[in-house]
């Protein structure tokens, strides 16, 4: 008898494998509009609500990733797990469906039409996504989606475009993540358990940092890698990472 975890194991190994051996060409075409705008000392915007929030926040400044990739990071679509009280679970659900506050993120961190966005979604509908790919393609910036194409396609878009994020986007990563996201089935429970969709993200997440730094190296650019300073090495760690958090400094004060 298989025990449940190794159901759950085996699962995102299928879905990590799927993604690898049918989405490489689209992460490399990702890390390419990367790699174009840090060589250009732009930046690379990452952003998700919920927990597509997760592998945006994975892109800089977390160990083996790479100065040129700036998270965004708003409290409001990140901290449902509170569930009740200041920013909770209801507070989240209500923010992350109105229009118009995407707009206002963008205003807030002053893109150049030379940086790229990545956009973590899993179903690509919702308003705040759209809100931000949409200003993304009116201003010329480059767009990144990285999405289930298996949900996505089979529900209507929840903003006045009625666009889905898949349709918009200049380069689409599917992470075939099935429509319900959960996959587990217990006997005696009405819904499945096990979602996988955040696993897959955060793997893809840092597939196409590390496709951007090698596309880096390959032009003559040796990018700032953030180093564990968790080690014997620590005041070594110290000083590089303080070096990348200087460079990333230079590239936001020119805006």
């Amino acid at each position: 008898m298989t025990v449940l975890s190794t159901r759950y194991f085996d699962t995102l190994i299928e879905r990590l494998a799927k993604v690898r051996d049918e989405q490489a060409e689209a992460i490399e075409k990702a890390a390419e509009l990367c790699a174009k705008s840090i060589a250009a000392e732009k930046l690379v915007f990452t952003f998700g609500t919920g927990h597509g929030a997760i592998p945006a926040l994975e892109s800089f400044p977390r160990t083996g990733t790479i100065v040129g990739f700036r998270p965004i990071v708003e409290s409001t679509m990140i901290s449902f797990h509170h569930v009740w009280g200041d920013m909770g679970a209801r507070q989240y659900r209500f923010i992350h469906a109105q229009e118009g506050y995407g707009k206002a993120i963008m205003r807030s961190h002053q893109l150049d039409p030379a940086d790229t966005m990545i956009l973590f979604s899993h179903s690509g509908i919702n308003a705040v996504i759209l809100d931000i790919a949409m200003e993304c393609k009116d201003r010329g910036i480059g767009l990144i989606a990285v999405t289930s194409m298996p949900h996505s396609s089979s529900v209507p878009s929840r903003h006045s475009s009625g666009k889905r994020l898949y349709e918009v986007a200049d380069v689409v990563i599917d992470t075939g993540i099935p429509k319900g996201d959960a996959a587990i089935h217990i006997d005696g429970l009405d819904y499945p358990v096990g979602a996988s969709s955040t696993s897959v993200t955060i793997a893809i997440a840092h597939a196409i940092v590390s496709t951007t730094a090698e596309k880096l190296v390959k032009q003559g650019i040796t990018p700032g890698v953030m180093v564990s300073p968790n080690t014997t090495e620590k005041a070594e760690a110290d000083r590089q990472n303080d070096a990348n958090y200087e460079a990333l400094w230079s590239r936001l004060r020119a805006r």
